[in-house]
């Protein structure tokens, strides 16, 4: 159901055909690297936290990891993700699929700078086994992003 509220976003601008969806598991950075023979750190993985009893989201690159004192200074509150059934719940995509697009309404979405490095990344599309190639400029229009952040480490 989750690739299919995706396939349904993208449809608004007749992108829908480009998901690829796999016959292995895309489900971590480094399955999904496989996947698309790619590098991991392209992979723009969406990782669910819970800040003010709301789900946001922060899409960032495979590479790069949650800074606990960037995401504090930045959201006024400790980094807690959202347990696998939360982010169901909330979001609307199942853990593996976790994507900014076709999600349920309210969830803020924010793009982390590790991505600006890249001409294109391969963020999930609602379920373990897709992805979509989107350029930065892309990403930032079919996310429908509040504002971009630095909240991770460890790509620098």
């Amino acid at each position: 159901m989750s690739v299919e509220a995706v396939r349904a976003h993208f449809r608004k601008w007749n992108i829908e055909d480009r998901i690829q969806e796999f016959d292995v598991s895309s489900a971590t950075v480094e399955k999904a690297a496989e996947a698309l023979h790619c590098e991991e750190k392209r992979i723009a993985k969406t990782l669910a936290f819970l800040v003010n009893d709301a789900a946001i989201l922060v899409v960032m690159a495979g590479d790069a990891k949650v800074d606990n004192r960037k995401f504090k200074a930045f959201f006024h509150t400790k980094a807690v993700m959202l347990t696998p059934d939360q982010v169901i719940e909330m979001v609307g995509h199942p853990v593996g699929g976790v994507c900014p697009f076709g999600i349920k309404e309210g969830v803020k979405v924010y793009l982390d700078d590790s991505l600006k490095r890249f001409e294109t990344v391969f963020p999930a599309c609602g379920s373990g086994n897709s992805a979509i190639e989107l350029t930065i400029s892309e990403l930032e229009k079919y996310s429908g992003y509040c504002e971009w952040v630095n909240v991770s480490k460890g790509w620098e």
